[in-house]
């Protein structure tokens, strides 16, 4: 699927000369981000503000009403939607196993599968021909939050699981002995005059 932001980071650094710690340091900080490993904790805190807003019986509503918000002011929906895949990540079907067999029969459970169903709708309703499915940061906020674990370390734990591929990663990368400079083109004014 790609190569996402933290690992190309740390080959980025890697090519560099860096040291190994620092390489990791850059793909942490590439990580931390809303938009790769830092989803999960803003994914949960949604749901979970969406059920203690009300019933069980209007959490359907309040959470169509709520993307709908979102959308309309240009934010994104965390826990859907992917940069590579048009279709649900088939690694939100493995997680959604598992926090099923964590989360059997808790309310939880429930208003996730809920919340998941009208974002789904909503989106699908809003953004026509632009195929918005579950990732896998909804389920990992799920599993994270059912092992007692806070928000604020969901990317922390996420990141242990990739520090082995980004070591591998940058190994390689320093073996290949080559900088990773990638070319760039002005996309600004033309004709701009510098101030004197």
């Amino acid at each position: 699927h790609g190569m996402n932001a933290s690992t190309f980071t740390a080959r980025v650094v890697a090519s560099t000369g860096s040291t190994v710690v620092a390489c990791v340091e850059a793909a942490l900080g590439a990580l931390q981000g809303p938009l790769h490993g830092g989803a999960p904790g803003p994914a949960l805190e949604a749901l979970l503000r969406l059920v203690a807003e009300g019933t069980p019986d209007t959490l359907d509503a309040r959470t169509r009403a709520w993307v709908r918000e979102e959308v309309a002011a240009g934010r994104r929906i965390m826990g859907f939607g992917h940069r590579v895949y048009r279709v649900r990540d088939p690694r939100a079907d493995v997680l959604g196993a598992a926090a099923e067999r964590l989360l059997a029969g808790s309310s939880l459970l429930h208003d996730a599968r809920v919340h998941e169903r009208a974002v789904l709708e909503t989106l699908a309703e809003l953004k026509p021909g632009r195929p918005l499915a579950t990732n896998v940061e909804f389920y990992t906020a799920l599993l994270l939050h059912g092992l007692g674990l806070p928000p604020e370390l969901f990317t922390a734990v996420f990141a242990m699981g990739r520090v082995a591929g980004w070591t591998a990663h940058i190994a390689e990368q320093v073996a290949e002995g080559r900088l990773i400079r990638p070319r760039a083109a002005y996309v600004g004014a033309e004709g701009r005059v510098l101030p004197t």
